[in-house]
C-alpha cells in the first residue's frame, strides 16, 4: 500500500513545493493520526492527557511553564541521548514561539527548583533519581518501544522517556499542545500565541506504538524538490535533511527512506547517517537498494563491481553489500534485503522460477553477511522485504522470506 501526501504549501523563499515528493511508505510505515496532521490547533483538554491552559484557571494545583515574562528552566543531563538534549532545546524554543520567552536549557544531571525535568531512563541521572526516589513510577515504560510518562511532580514537570525516541516523542507531544504544530516550518502552520501557559496537575502514559516504524519516502524528487533543495540548501544533504528528520519526530514518526534518484544518501553528505542517527531517525533504502546501499553506489563503481546479476557476479555483488553494512552498522537501520535488477527492473532473463531460485540464494546469502557483520543472529537485526513488481508475484506462487522480516506491501503504480 502506498499513501500519498498531499502537503499544501505557499512560494515563500523558505519553503518547498513538496506534495509530490513526499510519497509514504508502509505495511509498518506511515501511521500518522489526524490529531498530528491537523493544520489548525487549538490547545484543548484531551482525555488522558495532561491539560495546557494559557491562564491559570485549574482547581488545584498547575505547574507554570512560562507567565509574565518568565519561563521554567529546562534540565536534562549532559549524559543523555544528543538527540533527547537538541529536542529539549527545540521546546524550549517553542516556549519562545508562543509566549515571546524562552525557556532556558540546562546540562545539569541533579535537581534543581521549579523546572521542566527531562530525561531517558537509564541514560539520566534526573529520571534514575525520581525513580529511586518512588516519585515516579515508571513500570508502565521501562524497556518498552518509544514509550514516556508526563507527570507533575512537586515543582516540577517531569518528561521521562523509555528510550531515545520515547524521550523524543514526549517533548515535542507537549510542544504540540503548548501550541505549535509539527508543520510550523514545512507548512507555515500559525504558532498559536499565549502570554502564559500551565499544565494542569497530573500523570499520562503514552504506551508503545502500535505499529512499529513510521515514515516516509522522498521518491520522484526532482525535480520540484531537488531544485529547491539544491537551490536554498546546496544539496539534498544534511542541511536540509535535519528538517525532515525533525517534523518526523514532530509526527511521532521514526523512518526515512531518502531521496534516491541519481542520489546517495550516505556519501553525498557524511554527516547525512550520523545526524540521522543522533535525531533518533531510523534509515533504511529503497525496494531496489539492498543492503544499506545507494544505487548510485553501485553506478559510481560498475566498472570494479561488475554487472548487477548474481548468477554471474554473486562474489563481488556480496563484497559490495558486506562494505554497506559494515558502514552503517553502527546507527539505526532497517535494512532492506531482497534484489531487483540494475535500475529498477525485473531480476535477470530467465523465468520466474529460475528468478525465485535466484532470489532465494540471495536473501540467504543477506542473512549470512547481517549475522557477521553484527556478530549476531540476522534474526534480532531489523529487515525489510518490498513485494514490488514482479516480486508480487514470486509472492504470490509462494516465494517468501523468515517471519522476523517486515513485509512492505506495495501500489505497484
Amino acid at each position: 500500500m502506498n499513501l500519498l501526501i498531499e502537503i499544501p504549501m505557499n512560494d515563500r523563499a523558505n519553503r518547498s513545493p513538496l506534495g509530490h515528493c513526499l510519497r509514504a511508505f508502509t505495511v509498518a510505515v506511515l501511521l500518522i493520526t489526524v490529531s498530528a496532521l491537523s493544520m489548525g490547533q487549538t490547545v484543548v483538554r484531551l482525555k488522558g492527557r495532561p491539560a495546557v491552559y494559557s491562564q491559570y484557571k485549574v482547581a488545584g494545583k498547575a505547574f507554570m511553564i512560562a507567565s509574565s515574562g518568565v519561563s521554567a528552566p529546562i534540565l536534562v543531563d549532559p549524559g543523555d541521548w544528543k538527540g533527547v538534549i537538541r529536542a529539549a532545546g527545540d521546546f524550549g524554543d517553542d516556549v519562545r514561539k508562543v509566549t515571546g520567552t524562552a525557556s532556558q536549557v540546562i546540562q545539569d544531571g541533579t535537581l534543581g527548583k521549579h523546572s521542566v525535568l527531562v530525561g531517558t531512563i537509564g541514560k539520566s541521572r534526573i529520571i534514575d533519581q525520581l525513580i529511586a526516589e518512588k516519585k515516579i513510577d515508571v513500570t508502565s515504560i521501562r524497556g518498552k518501544w518509544e514509550s514516556f510518562l508526563i507527570q507533575t511532580v512537586d515543582d516540577h514537570l517531569v518528561i521521562a522517556g523509555s528510550d531515545k525516541r520515547g524521550t523524543i516523542f514526549g517533548i515535542y507531544d507537549l510542544s504540540e499542545k503548548i501550541g505549535v504544530s509539527p508543520w510550523y516550518w514545512w507548512a507555515d502552520v500559525p504558532v498559536k500565541k499565549s502570554k502564559s501557559l500551565y499544565v494542569e496537575a497530573g500523570r499520562f502514559v503514552q504506551e508503545s506504538p502500535k505499529v512499529r516504524y513510521r515514515g516516509i519516502f522522498i521518491n520522484d524528487e526532482d525535480p520540484s524538490f531537488g531544485g529547491w533543495a539544491r537551490n536554498k540548501f546546496g544539496g539534498i544533504n544534511s542541511k536540509m535533511y535535519v528538517h525532515i528528520f525533525e517534523l518526523l519526530l514532530r509526527l511521532k514518526a521514526n523512518l526515512l527512506w531518502p531521496a534516491m534518484w541519481g542520489k546517495s544518501f550516505n556519501e553525498d553528505d557524511v554527516l547525512n547517517p550520523v545526524l540521522a542517527d543522533e535525531y533518533g531517525i531510523v534509515m533504511g533504502t529503497s525496494h531496489h537498494e539492498p543492503m544499506m546501499r545507494a544505487q548510485k553506489e553501485y553506478t559510481d563503481r560498475k566498472n570494479d563491481i561488475g554487472d548487477w546479476d548474481y548468477t554471474t557476479n554473486a562474489d563481488n555483488i556480496r563484497t559490495f553489500w558486506t562494505d554497506g553494512l559494515e558502514r552503517n552498522r553502527h546507527f539505526d537501520n532497517l535494512i532492506t534485503i531482497g534484489m531487483r535488477g540494475d535500475g529498477d527492473v525485473a531480476m535477470g532473463k530467465g523465468n520466474d522460477a529460475d528468478n525465485m531460485q535466484t532470489l532465494s540464494k540471495v536473501v540467504a546469502d543477506q542473512r549470512d553477511i547481517i549475522s557477521k557483520v553484527y556478530h549476531q543472529d540476522s534474526a534480532e537485526v531489523p529487515q525489510a522485504w518490498a513485494i514490488f513488481t514482479e516480486v508480487q508475484r514470486y509472492y504470490d506462487a509462494g516465494f517468501t522470506v523468515p517471519d522476523d522480516v517486515t513485509l512492505l506491501f506495495c501500489d505497484n503504480n
